[in-house]
């Protein structure tokens, strides 16, 4: 998937679970990255920040790949 500024996204969660990120920390994700509504606010590399609005949360940095488009 080509991500870009401004795209709406969600994580996946096979493969957020699964990563290298989620073995080195907490494995529990709270369940809006999976259903709210994300939105690109930047991209380093392979990484995209993404905002979720609907709800008072930090903003986060997801692999590109840990991404898919919200629909």
């Amino acid at each position: 998937m080509a991500v870009k500024r401004g795209d709406i996204v969600k994580a996946v969660r096979a493969k957020l679970e699964n990563s290298l990120e989620a073995k080195a920390s907490d494995d529990r994700f709270p369940s809006y990255l999976f259903e709210t509504k994300g939105e690109v606010v930047d991209l380093r590399g392979d990484y995209a920040f993404v905002k979720f609005g609907h709800v008072p949360t930090p903003n986060i940095w997801l692999r590109i790949d840990q991404l898919e488009p919200f629909e």
